[in-house]
Order: structure tokens, then C-alpha cells, then sequence
């Protein structure tokens, strides 16, 4: 950051602001509001915010800020890891300072849930240690200005939840597997923000323009032609496409033989499925759908940039890919001992299709439960919705658990780290030890006889 912003001095002259004897130079254009709370006008706390702000648009090369125009925000650091001290030391300057965010927000998944995630007795001492912070944090976070009690979910663009962008507006989002949701499949602005510059950019109101907010950045410099015999896995499409292009934008040609061209929930779904694989196993924040998502069924070619890159993938392609997933348990032969789905978290559409798999096959397989312990996940309103539908109490009969956490927190636990755990969720698989299986792959190991 230093050597960058030496190095741009070097190069133009720059406006100088002085707040005690604290000196920064900044290069986007700021206009006298934004320059008054950097001079530290409005007090000392909001002028920190904004100084964080500029540096981070200056890094990047924005231009100027923008207003952020979302109805909700949207943080993603949930969890009150007894280790994070500065951000509970930063949440308290903020309330000190009587320091609000503009917009209401909703907040990624809790990470504990003993009710209904197996764990044992020593996995649970290392939870509430790891853990410890979590009640306190919450407590700041409704302070600063969280949705609601139940407003944790890395899926907050849920109709249950309430937390959706329209198409155009400009956001302060973190969560990965959200922004690349909110940019390709609502049409909205955001960039792969860090966890905090996101909250600042809600207490401001305002973020930097450049990358993802831009027309120009928002261009497909990536062609992804599907050639596949069937629709590809979502997740195993996604995974695909993140390591090819990394933080490029892809535009997809093809998908739409297998899904139509409606944006409809099971869609939505399949999307942000594809989407959270292609942010996790690269760094996607945006894609195009040729037929689909908005952008593409307005511009169409318009979107690529002069002499994209191709990427074709077939059967081979996805064979190659999900072959090349890596098996990090100590023993590839162990009996799994628990199975994750739903990472992100599911759809209510998605736990009542689960619900009828599982029932089906385990109907045909003459068998009344389960064989491994298997968790969905889902957003508390979600859930709240799923509970009143008769699938519920069949589920938990089949000895399938819901639950609002967020699996890879429970992964974090370094004791739950070395259990075999099998997941259909490439971004779980990403960042934890467990084993990626296709869904029905998944369905025949939770109903195979003798594991």
C-alpha cells in the first residue's frame, strides 16, 4: 500500500489534507461533504472510516465515491471467534462514537447450532472456546445496526429474508457467494469487498467507483461455451469455470438448452449454486448467462470485450475437473461421518427436493433412516417456513437435521476438521477438509447399506 501510493506521487502532483498531524494524500475526486468527514468535521471516528475508504478506492484506482442505494446491507463476518479482539475493539469505538449504518444488514450465518449439528462432548468445549465472543458480538452488531435476530445467512437475497437488491443498485457486500449472486443473477453493483470495508461503506453510505460498478468492468472478457451431453452439476460447472478464469467475467453460451431462458427460483437456484463454486474455487464476482441473467438478455454480445478468451466445456472437461479435487482425509477409505448440505445455504425449494430424494431412496431401498448423519442448511426464515410443511417431520424421521450455521465454521473446529465429513458444496470442499460428491452421489452414500 505504501510503495503504491509513494509511487503515485511520483507521478501527479496531490491534493493534501491535514487532521492534526495526520497527513493523506488522495487522488479520487471527492466532493466537499466527503472531503469535510475525511478533515474530520464529523468527528474523528466517521473521518477514520472515510480515510479507510479513500485509501481502499485510491488502491484500486477509483475514480470518485458513489452512493450505495441498496435498501440492506450485508456483512459477512458473523461469527465471534474469541481471537478477533480488534474488530470487537473497533465495534465499541463505533457505538462509543454514537456511529450508525446507514442501511440496516443482514449478517452471514451463526456458527453453532447443538440442537441439530452433531458434535461431541470435546468438539463442543473447543466451540465454546473458539466461540466465546459470539453473544457479545451480536450484541454490537444490533448496535450498529443489524436487520434483525434472525437476519444470519450468507443467502439473505431470499424472498423469505427480504434482503434483495434490484437490478442497478449499488451495494457494500463482502459475502463471495452473494456478491457474485447479486452482480450475475439480480443485476445489481457490487465489488468481492473485504470483510469491514463493507461495513464502512454502509456507515458511509458511499464506496468507490471502479471494477464491478463500472460499465466498462462489468464486460465478459471470458466466452464459456457448454457443450455438454446433459445440464452440468452446478457446482462442478462453477468450479470449472472459477479456476479457468480466476477474477475475470465469464459470459456462458449453451446453458440455456438445459435451464430455458426464465429466471425462474429453480434457476435462481441452479445459479447461485454454479456461482459460489466459481467464486470460491476462483475469485468470479460476476457472470453472464447468454438468454438469462439480466445484463446478458439486454446486451447480449454487446458485453464482450474485443477478442475474449474461449473456454469449451464438455463432459471430459467437467470428468477432468472433478477428478482433479483433491482427497485430504488421513484415511480416503474412512466411512464418512457426517454430510453437509447446503453451502450456501439452501433454497426452500432445494430442502423440500432434498426431502423427496432422500424419502424416494431410501423407499427404494426398503429403509426407514439414514446411515450417516446428514445436515442441511438453510436460513433461519427459511426454515421457519420449511417447519411448517408436512416434509419437515418427515425429514427429521428419515434422520436428516436442519440447521442455519455455516458448515465451514463448524470445519474450522480443528477436531471437527479431521472427521471424514461429505458434502455436495465445492466452496465447502474449498476451504475444509471434507469431500466433495456430486447430489446423487450424495444420496447413495447417506442410504448405502453396510457403511
Amino acid at each position: 500500500m505504501v510503495k503504491y501510493l509513494k509511487l503515485q506521487e511520483q507521478l501527479m502532483p496531490l491534493p493534501v489534507l491535514y487532521r492534526g498531524e495526520t497527513m493523506y494524500n488522495y487522488k479520487m475526486n471527492l466532493n466537499q461533504e466527503e472531503k469535510e468527514i475525511l478533515e474530520g468535521k464529523k468527528g474523528e471516528v466517521l473521518a477514520k472510516i472515510m480515510k479507510t475508504i479513500v485509501m481502499y478506492g485510491d488502491t484500486f484506482g477509483a475514480s470518485k465515491l458513489v452512493p450505495v442505494t441498496s435498501k440492506y446491507g450485508h456483512l459477512v463476518t458473523s461469527f465471534g471467534l474469541s481471537m478477533m479482539k480488534p474488530v470487537y475493539s473497533l465495534m465499541d469505538e463505533l457505538i462509543e462514537a454514537n456511529i450508525v449504518s446507514k442501511q440496516k444488514f443482514t449478517v452471514d450465518p451463526r456458527p453453532l447450532d447443538f440442537e441439530n449439528v452433531p458434535s461431541s462432548f470435546l468438539q463442543k468445549i473447543v466451540f465454546k472456546v473458539m466461540y466465546g465472543k459470539q453473544r457479545d458480538y451480536e450484541a454490537q452488531l444490533h448496535k450498529i445496526g443489524l436487520l434483525s435476530e434472525d437476519g444470519f445467512t450468507c443467502t439473505c437475497y431470499m424472498d423469505e429474508v427480504g434482503n434483495i437488491p434490484k437490478k442497478g443498485d449499488i451495494l457494500s457486500w463482502a459475502e463471495s457467494s452473494a456478491v457474485v449472486y447479486a452482480n450475475s443473477v439480480l443485476g445489481a453493483r457490487c465489488n468481492r469487498n473485504s470483510g469491514i470495508i463493507e461495513m464502512f461503506g454502509s456507515i458511509l453510505g458511499k464506496v468507490p467507483y471502479f471494477g464491478l460498478l463500472t460499465d466498462e468492468g462489468r464486460k465478459a472478457n471470458w466466452i464459456v461455451e457448454v457443450k455438454t451431453s446433459n445440464i452440468p452439476e452446478a457446482q462442478i460447472l462453477g468450479s470449472a469455470i472459477g479456476m479457468k478464469v480466476m477474477d475475470e467475467v465469464p459470459y456462458i453460451k449453451n446453458l440455456d438448452r438445459f435451464l430455458g431462458t426464465e429466471l425462474n427460483n429453480i434457476v435462481k437456484d441452479y445459479l447461485k449454486d454454479m456461482g459460489a463454486a466459481a467464486a470460491s474455487n476462483g475469485a468470479v464476482g460476476l457472470f453472464h448467462v447468454e438468454n438469462i441473467t439480466p445484463e446478458a438478455k439486454e446486451l447480449g454480445n454487446k458485453l464482450l470485450v474485443g477478442n475474449p478468451n474461449t473456454y469449451i466445456i464438455d463432459d471430459e472437461e467437467l470428468k477432468r475437473v472433478k477428478e482433479s479435487y483433491p482427497i485430504i482425509w488421513k484415511d480416503n477409505e474412512a466411512k464418512p461421518k457426517l454430510c453437509f448440505i447446503g453451502c450456501p445455504h439452501l433454497s426452500l425449494e432445494q430442502i423440500c427436493k432434498w426431502a423427496k430424494d432422500i424419502k424416494d431412496k431410501l423407499k427404494e431401498k426398503n429403509q426407514r433412516k439414514v446411515v450417516i448423519p446428514t445436515v442441511l442448511t438453510a436460513s433461519p426464515k427459511v426454515l421457519e417456513e420449511f417447519k411448517k410443511l408436512p416434509e419437515a417431520d418427515n425429514l427429521k424421521s428419515m434422520g436428516v437435521s436442519t440447521t442455519y450455521i455455516c458448515p465451514l465454521m463448524y470445519m474450522n473446529n480443528p477436531l471437527c476438521g479431521k472427521m471424514p465429513v461429505i458434502t455436495n458444496s465445492n466452496k465447502l470442499r474449498t476451504y475444509t477438509s471434507s469431500r466433495y460428491y456430486t447430489d446423487s452421489e450424495i444420496i447413495e452414500v447417506i442410504t448405502k447399506e453396510g457403511i
